[in-house]
């Protein structure tokens, strides 16, 4: 059997500026047909998605996976909801930090192990508030021109 490329790592670079990350869990997902090979292809973006609980069961939503051009009839939707794989006891827990203290659960990165398995790295995260941002411009331009006088 050939050995997979692990090269696939798409990630949400807004989350970063627009939330704080508590906690990160890798989550696996459910998929159809096609979109495995899409994913493989690179062609997947987390810029919109979210993640929401229903019936106890984690789902992301806005997930775009593009549709795999070589199919034939039998194609996926974009945009459509996409259940993730946790434990029952990581469920839990997330569910019961999300109704208590207000925090959101934010997908961070989609990328292939090594197995060839689409995996979503999600977060426990809390909105960032405006001046946190400006606090975390601040000082990447701080480190930016450090890195230029060295």
């Amino acid at each position: 059997m050939a050995k997979l490329s692990n090269t696939i790592n798409i990630e949400n670079r807004k989350a970063k500026f627009d939330y704080q990350f508590l906690d990160t869990l890798v989550a696996g997902m459910v998929l159809r047909g096609t979109e495995i090979k899409s994913i493989r292809a690179g062609k997947a973006g987390l810029s919109d998605s979210y993640c929401y609980f229903r019936n106890e069961e984690l789902f992301v939503r806005n997930l775009h996976i593009a549709e795999y051009e070589d199919a034939s009839f039998y194609q996926h939707e974009a945009l459509r909801e996409r259940k993730l794989l946790l434990t029952k006891q990581e469920l839990s827990k997330l569910l019961k930090k999300v109704k208590d203290q207000g925090l959101t659960v934010i997908p961070t990165r989609l990328f292939v192990n090594e197995k060839g398995f689409a995996k979503m790295e999600i977060a426990l995260a809390k909105g960032k508030k405006l001046f946190d941002k400006r606090d975390d411009i601040k000082k990447r331009d701080i480190e930016r021109e450090m890195s230029r006088k060295f």
